[in-house]
């Protein structure tokens, strides 16, 4: 599998870091219904891919791009720690949600190659 900058994964987190949707609906929800923040995110975690990653196994190559606003590094992190079967990990310090582009693709063949051969 190769998961280029993986979204959707740990909700509350992504929600605390950036104003990017969809994160910012969930915080603008629960600005809104405090009294219902932990009933959002209780719900959110039937959705929460982190929750999945525990439970993978095929092999993957994640990517993370430090300066992603729309997948924020630490949720990309929570993916890749959370997850069971072999991981490696392409960190890109100066990209945004594009990941690593057409670079990063060159790498996910080689991966994917080896993987699979």
């Amino acid at each position: 599998m190769a998961a280029d900058v993986p979204f959707l994964y740990h909700f509350s987190r992504g929600a605390e870091v950036t104003d990017e949707a969809p994160f910012r609906e969930i915080a603008a929800y629960c600005r809104a219904h405090r009294d219902k923040v932990d009933r959002v995110f209780r719900t959110l975690s039937y959705f929460d891919c982190v929750n999945f990653a525990a439970r993978s196994r095929a092999p993957v190559l994640f990517s993370v791009a430090l300066m992603d606003q729309i997948t924020p590094p630490s949720t990309v992190y929570a993916a890749h720690n959370h997850y069971a079967g072999h991981k490696e990990i392409h960190v890109y310090p100066y990209n945004a949600h594009e990941g690593g582009g057409p670079h990063h693709q060159v790498t996910q063949l080689a991966f994917l190659g080896k993987v699979l051969a």
